[in-house]
């Protein structure tokens, strides 16, 4: 694991430009449904901008709530010591393309075993949206837990999701759900993952268009 300190958003952008983050791992191997392989690639060769998601309500909403979130979590899970750093990057020791961004740093207190604590925020506004949900972890925050893993090393991921959704009179509502993902039973889908990514870093780096592929979103990694 090597370990990157960036001091400002503006550092830690450019350090985010010559790798690939865990949040872009599901579009780097076609599991993403809103970036295509082809358009990260562009994004990676400098061909097209990131898009802008400042200002949009979900983002907004989701950068407000983490720090809560992870609070709370805190106070869920005293078990843990929790540590967070805003720029902080590691990267894979033999990958150093292949980094990763947390929303939380887990040590659990017993063991000193490490882990990785990732948030997310979603509102569910319809039946398919809560089927992406239902006892598994959508496939592209799957993906990266297993890309955090590979670029930490560690032993453990926990995802925290707070859900907000509608009842039929209107009225908002909030779940959490949380899911734990252990290295030693998803070898496997990592090995299969950094394979997936090291071919679409390969394209970047000899600057060849890869052939798209289209999200077929099925089950973690089969």
């Amino acid at each position: 694991m090597i370990l990157y300190d960036p001091q400002t958003c503006e550092e830690w952008l450019s350090c985010r430009s010559h790798g690939i983050g865990g949040s872009q791992a599901g579009a780097a191997i076609g599991k993403n449904k809103y970036m295509t392989n082809v358009e990260l690639w562009e994004i990676k060769t400098h061909r097209k901008r990131p898009p802008d998601l400042s200002g949009k309500p979900a983002v907004e909403y989701g950068k407000s709530a983490e720090e809560h979130i992870r609070a709370i979590f805190a106070l869920d899970n005293p078990q843990f010591d929790i540590d967070y750093h805003e720029f902080r990057m590691y990267a894979n020791d033999d990958n150093q393309w292949l980094y990763a961004t947390l929303d939380g740093e887990l040590t659990e207190k017993t063991t000193g075993r490490k882990g990785i604590l990732e948030i997310k925020t979603a509102t569910i506004m319809n039946q398919m949206q809560w089927e992406e949900w239902t006892d598994r972890i959508p496939d592209s925050y799957y993906i990266q837990l297993l890309h955090q893993m590979l670029a930490t090393g560690w032993d453990f991921c926990i995802l925290r999701a707070y859900i907000r959704y509608y009842s039929r009179d209107g009225d908002l509502n909030a779940t959490v759900k949380d899911f734990r993902v252990d290295r030693q039973d998803v070898r496997e889908d990592m090995e299969m993952l950094l394979e997936k990514e090291k071919e679409f870093w390969q394209y970047v780096v000899d600057d060849v268009r890869p052939p798209l592929i289209l999200p077929t979103l099925t089950p973690h990694m089969t």
